[in-house]
């Protein structure tokens, strides 16, 4: 059966989904019932550049950048970001929009489907603050263990091998002393962030506290482990901080150990504590 036009606008106007459609000059120029009962608006507040009254200040240039590169590209896009709703709630939408043609291959413009999607991102940032440090974005210590016994338990099971190395930056008290917390947090940071972009898909990286990270490498014996270790360091000491026109040097000291016949994941992580230990308490003497 072939739908006429009249059936299209039924079906678009009784649509759950909000639906945009804009023109060849990136315009908007319709939305459907759903969004302007979300929006609270009439039509001819929305269209043209209305509609983005209601997009989230920090979330406009996104936005923005994501739909007129699409445009550009006469490309299908999909993004995430807050609408304000009627009530002056912001409310996370997903925005998908996909470019249509007329007489087969003239170009129209765009025509665009969004779904509040509130629930689930927030539901995803509470289970971030569950198992992200707040300041590195690495796995916190509580969650890292969680995986890590999991990891421990199959090497156990199937007699594999399993590296843990105990990782500690070198100097931190200093940094902090000489140039203040923030630029503390900021090697912190950069220091989390370089080793996370280098370690493999598999391997698991959590920060233990303070100044101290932790690496478990599944499936990787001391050999192998220790040729991933000496590219880490390698990484790190090649990274200057830029901090108030101050170059900030970094490095860090690793201790590695492979697990033997320790019956927990805990006993493992001492002996990788005191190899580390082992290597800084050396350098002093």
């Amino acid at each position: 059966m072939t739908l006429d036009n009249e059936q299209y606008r039924i079906i678009v106007e009784s649509s759950p989904n909000m639906i945009w459609r804009a023109g060849t000059d990136t315009l908007c120029n319709y939305f459907n019932t759903t969004w302007l009962s979300f929006s609270g608006k009439a039509m001819a507040e929305e269209v043209g550049t209305g509609w983005a009254e209601g997009v989230h200040p920090e979330d406009f240039d996104m936005c923005l950048k994501i739909y007129l590169d699409a445009f550009a590209k006469q490309e299908s896009f999909e993004m995430e970001y807050r609408l304000k709703r009627k009530d002056g709630v912001y409310r996370w939408i997903n925005d998908r929009g996909t470019p249509y043609y007329i007489n087969d291959h003239e170009f129209a413009g765009y025509i665009g489907s969004c779904m509040d999607v509130t629930d689930k991102v927030e539901g995803q940032k509470m289970r971030d603050l569950a198992q992200r440090d707040g300041l590195t974005r690495i796995y916190n210590r509580q969650y890292f263990e969680q995986l890590a016994t999991v990891e421990f338990s199959k090497a156990k099971r199937f007699h594999a091998d399993l590296c843990v190395a105990m990782i500690d930056i070198d100097r931190f008290k200093n940094i902090n002393d000489t140039y203040g917390h923030h630029a503390g947090d900021l090697v912190l940071k950069t220091v989390a962030q370089t080793i996370n972009e280098s370690i493999r898909d598999f391997d698991l990286f959590g920060r233990y506290g303070g100044d101290e990270f932790v690496l478990l490498m599944s499936s990787t014996n001391y050999a192998e482990a220790s040729i991933l270790i000496a590219r880490l360091k390698h990484v790190l000491d090649t990274i200057e901080i830029n901090y108030n026109d101050t170059l900030i040097h970094i490095s860090a000291s690793f201790g590695l150990y492979q697990m033997r016949d320790e019956e927990i994941l805990e006993k493992v992580i001492i002996e990788a504590d005191k190899k580390l230990y082992e290597i800084k308490n050396s350098r002093t003497k």
